[in-house]
């Protein structure tokens, strides 16, 4: 019997686009609040509408799911990464509903950037937590670490 010692390609390449796409839209909201107040909302807006696109499938089923079909030990810790879809996307509401007026002064606009990059964290966060889950589950060191 030959044991398998490389990653399933269809995994690491589906979280690999994923997490590109993420990153991709992280960059750009960056990128938005150096821009300025406007653009800053419209790369928020784009991050939250990619965000509740990518949790509506992970809720629908997915690699989480399939880890708690391999190991039903799992499904506490991956209740518990979905169970932060709607905190997540909370909270980028409300920063996004911070910058819903025509101007935002200074000393505001520095907390809202200090604010996105916490948000930032936690959803980075979230996203270290779903892949431990997807590894365990898949017995796969995707290194995603």
């Amino acid at each position: 019997m030959v044991l398998r010692e490389r990653t399933d390609p269809v995994i690491l390449g589906h979280i690999l686009t994923q997490h590109r796409e993420l990153h991709g839209q992280i960059s750009a909201a960056r990128e938005a609040f150096a821009a300025g107040h406007a653009e800053a909302r419209a790369a928020l807006a784009a991050l939250r509408e990619h965000l509740a696109a990518h949790f509506r499938q992970e809720e629908r089923g997915g690699f989480l799911e399939e880890s708690i079909t391999r190991l039903p030990r799992l499904g506490a810790a991956a209740a518990a990464v979905l169970g932060q879809h709607g905190t997540l996307l909370a909270e980028l509401d409300g920063l996004i509903e911070r910058l819903a007026v025509p101007h935002v002064p200074a000393s505001s606009w520095e907390r809202v950037g200090r604010d996105f990059e916490d948000f930032c964290g936690h959803l980075l966060a979230h996203e270290r937590t779903e892949n431990a889950v997807v590894q365990e589950g898949f017995n796969e060191d995707l290194g995603l670490d």
